[in-house]
């Protein structure tokens, strides 16, 4: 194919996808996050194979940054994927601080209050 070609398809596949995620309702972002990250294991799985077998040093480097890259993409999917789980799970109540409880029962000592 043409270089023209291929830039048309990446251009267009750009658009639809964002147009296809920008659609999507917050509750179905975790789950397909979660099918994002599977894929983007399996890519980096296929970009460590190209490299490990690239005999031209211009295909090893190209197959170093795609290893590169889907590893950042991995990790990014799962740190977003663990901030949208914490959105959904409910609060923590406060803990008391570790000095508070004794200053607190000094004061009542003092101003007679508590009891």
């Amino acid at each position: 194919m043409d270089p023209v070609t291929l830039l048309t398809v990446v251009v267009l596949a750009v658009f639809v996808g964002f147009e296809v995620v920008s659609k999507v309702t917050s509750k179905l972002h975790t789950p397909l996050m979660s099918g994002a990250n599977a894929i983007h294991g399996i890519i980096l799985v296929g970009a460590i194979i190209v490299a490990g077998q690239a005999g031209d040093p211009w295909v090893l480097t190209i197959a170093l940054l795609a290893v590169v890259l889907a590893t950042a993409n991995l990790v990014g999917g799962f740190v977003v994927t663990d901030r949208m789980l914490e959105m959904f799970g409910g609060r923590k109540p406060a803990r008391p601080r570790a000095g508070d409880g004794a200053r607190d029962s000094a004061r009542d000592r003092v101003t007679g209050e508590g009891s």
